[in-house]
């Protein structure tokens, strides 16, 4: 009787190791994989930002794991979806258009740079000689399309309404002296206009003007007056904005590592907006 009791005994203490031997294992693993932040980016310089702030995470225990994807569609929708973290691809005003079309809750969390977009032209070297009837290529998503007219008003091409500042669109035009003819593109298509004839003005970020060898010492015209909305910003969701990892990744996108890359490597493209 006494040999069965201590046999239960030691049995029970067999199994109580084990199952704590277990429960450390599952610990471990959810520590690890709580320490590995997925973040959505989509190119150029948006990706290496993201992988240079992979390096000066390493140092508070964290993985940055960088989730490429190959349009202005796909980032927000994993984020959305909590299939990864955070994103790395657009400015605000973008992300507010995405939240408004798609009810979704994404913030922006940290503004990194500003790009420094304009308008290139193959054709003309002075807005002079632009000639009447032109065609002018313009981002077809209305975040865009405002900061484009916005820069178009600047240069005196066009008078927009009164107030309407960055948020202008061509309905809100109110004086086209050079009767500009629009062309509204899609931003990822927007360099394939620069080639055709018959267009004049293309608007661009230097991203995707690169792909033509191109950069903003290039540009006809850049624009003056830089509104931070428009920096590209660290977004996450309102569910998830002040969680570990969130705060380790703004600590990790806004540290010198990133900073000091942003200002020797992309100088000529872009400025820190923090």
């Amino acid at each position: 009787m006494k040999k069965k009791m201590l046999g239960m005994i030691i049995l029970t203490l067999v199994l109580v190791v084990m199952a704590a031997c277990g429960n450390k294992a599952a610990d471990k693993t959810t520590d690890k994989e709580d320490k590995v932040i997925k973040v959505a980016s989509h190119m150029t310089p948006m990706t290496d930002v993201v992988e240079k702030a992979g390096e000066a995470i390493k140092k508070d225990g964290y993985t940055i794991e960088l989730v490429q994807v190959n349009d202005n569609i796909q980032y927000n929708e994993l984020l959305k979806n909590k299939e990864v973290d955070a994103n790395f691809a657009q400015h605000e005003p973008y992300m507010q258009k995405f939240n408004s079309e798609k009810d979704a809750n994404l913030v922006a969390i940290q503004k990194i740079y500003n790009a420094k977009v304009g308008f290139y032209s193959k054709s003309y070297k002075n807005i002079a000689d632009i000639p009447k009837g032109s065609k002018v290529a313009i981002p077809n998503d209305v975040s865009n399309e405002g900061r484009a007219l916005a820069i178009l008003a600047d240069q005196g091409l066009i008078k927009l309404k009164d107030g309407v500042g960055f948020n202008g669109t061509i309905k809100d035009v109110t004086e086209n002296k050079k009767d500009l003819q629009w062309l509204q593109v899609d931003l990822l298509n927007l360099s394939s206009a620069y080639d055709e004839d018959n267009v004049a003005l293309v608007y661009n970020y230097p991203t995707y003007i690169a792909k033509l060898n191109l950069t903003p010492k290039d540009a006809l015209f850049l624009e003056k007056k830089v509104d931070d909305r428009f920096a590209i910003s660290l977004v996450a969701r309102e569910d998830n904005k002040d969680s570990a990892k969130i705060k380790a990744l703004k600590k990790a996108m806004t540290s010198k590592e990133v900073r000091d890359f942003l200002e020797k490597e992309h100088s000529a493209t872009l400025v820190p907006a923090f």
